[in-house]
């Protein structure tokens, strides 16, 4: 039996289970209210598959939504850019880290149930 939900959060889509983290970045609206050890609910539930059955939301399921724990906060891996101009002989070299919140999933609510019991 497999339960997860794919959910809509931070401009892309993830598949999530109970008791697993994950790593997002772009969480701007809410990024100066998200504290460690903070909770958090998402609502922009796509899918929810609970066994053999699966609801599908158009976009979004309306009575659905994951509850989560904000676990900390983390640096993605470093892109790094070079630009290299042969005929001058120079080279540029460019890096950058993105902001990444990690969160762990506590339960996968539908239909005024939580799906994570059993």
């Amino acid at each position: 039996m497999s339960r997860y939900a794919i959910i809509d959060i931070g401009g892309k889509q993830l598949r999530v289970e109970r008791g697993r983290f994950y790593d997002v970045r772009h969480l701007v609206p809410i990024r100066n209210t998200l504290k460690p050890d903070g909770e958090m609910v998402i609502n922009r539930v796509l899918l929810i598959c609970n066994g053999s059955s699966i609801n599908f939301g158009h976009p979004w399921l309306r009575d659905a939504a994951v509850r989560g724990r904000i676990l900390h906060s983390c640096v993605g891996k470093k892109l790094v850019i070079q630009r290299i101009h042969p005929k001058r002989k120079t080279r540029h070299i460019f890096g950058c880290r993105g902001d990444m919140i990690r969160f762990v999933i506590d339960s996968i609510h539908f239909g005024g149930k939580n799906l994570g019991e059993d």
